[in-house]
């Protein structure tokens, strides 16, 4: 009897090793530095994932004050996330399960678990990954890139577009602001 209890035990091992071994790479993280700008009207930004039609998948965080209705008060705040997650019409629970405080500034990193916004695995493919940031007043960023879910890790660097706009006696930000390193350069990793 013991003998077939050690033989069982190690074609489970076995078992669960292989099945394991062959699942590939099983989460994402978008990482990036942040810093934070004095001043009012700056410091909001989320992370988002969309697939590659450009249909929304899910947010991996999103500052609180714009989550919680900040960007009815400031319509400029993050504009992009506001309109591609839908955050007009998601409950209170969606919105407090995405959101938090503005983080220390420092190295973040952010951990996509391959599923959508209801909970659901994606499938294998290419999907586009977003890091948008208020740097001050209308002035924003817009970090984009593609990653491809599969067998193989990968490590993609996003690409940077800056918005630069003035607004309410504010003037327009320019390629050498200071507010411009508040989200450093965003890499996603696929692991």
């Amino acid at each position: 009897m013991r003998k077939f209890t050690v033989i069982t035990a190690a074609a489970l091992l076995l078992i669960t090793f292989y099945s394991c071994a062959g699942a590939g790479p099983d989460k994402a993280f978008i990482e990036f530095e942040y810093q934070k700008p004095s001043g009012r009207a700056s410091n909001q930004f989320a992370v988002w994932i969309e697939d590659a039609g450009g249909n929304y998948i899910k947010t991996l965080y999103a500052t609180r004050y714009t989550a919680n209705g900040g960007y009815r008060n400031r319509p400029d705040c993050i504009p992009t996330w506001v309109e591609k997650s839908g955050l007009a019409s998601m409950q209170k629970s969606e919105i407090d399960a995405i959101s938090g405080a503005t983080p220390r500034a420092g190295a973040l990193s952010y951990t996509w678990d391959l599923t959508d916004a209801s909970g659901e695995k994606v499938s294998p493919g290419e999907y586009n990954f977003f890091v948008e940031g208020s740097l001050r007043w209308k002035n924003r960023v817009l970090y984009s890139g593609k990653i491809t879910l599969g067998d193989n890790p990968i490590t993609v660097q996003a690409d940077a577009k800056f918005f630069y706009e003035a607004s309410d006696n504010q003037p327009a930000l320019t390629e050498d602001s200071p507010e411009n390193s508040m989200i450093g350069p965003v890499t996603a990793r696929f692991e």
